[in-house]
């Protein structure tokens, strides 16, 4: 019981590390990629393709941070494992992460146990973390588009 309690806790406590770690990690990639769109001249299609190229690999290095966390917390049985036709090495976790991050979940590899709170948190963090990155590329393509605009004019 008591070993049960302690792996919530840790659980908990490393679902909470990794949501700040992406956050923060989300937040200053968008400025850097911001100011880089901000500052370069050149054709906006370029610019798009930047923007694009950059968020894309934003989000396999959240899937790295959270599918490494998974890795890490089932290193210690009392948190959980992985049902699924393969062990549970970090390649599964992997896969596991981004099937959870992208919201995907094909099912073929399951959470078992405490962890299973980590990788619900993990496909609702990275449904918030993709939106903001939506918002972020429509934000900035308007302004490509309205420049365009006015170009014409």
């Amino acid at each position: 019981m008591l070993e049960s309690a302690a792996a919530y806790a840790t659980v908990i406590g490393a679902t909470l590390a990794t949501l700040a770690a992406c956050a923060v990690l989300q937040y200053e990639c968008l400025v850097l990629v911001w100011r880089w769109l901000s500052v370069h001249g050149g054709h906006r299609r370029v610019k798009v393709f930047y923007s694009i190229v950059s968020i894309t690999l934003l989000h396999v290095a959240q899937i790295w941070i959270f599918g490494t966390m998974i890795f890490a917390l089932l290193l210690w049985p009392a948190c959980g494992s992985i049902a699924g036709p393969q062990s549970a090495d970090f390649l599964d976790c992997l896969y596991l992460s981004a099937v959870s991050f992208s919201t995907v979940g094909f099912g073929d590899v399951a959470p078992v146990g405490a962890i299973r709170f980590f990788v619900a948190t993990e496909a609702l963090s990275g449904l918030i973390l993709i939106a903001w990155s939506a918002s972020f590329t429509y934000i900035e393509m308007e302004k490509f588009w309205r420049a365009e605009d006015m170009k014409r004019r």
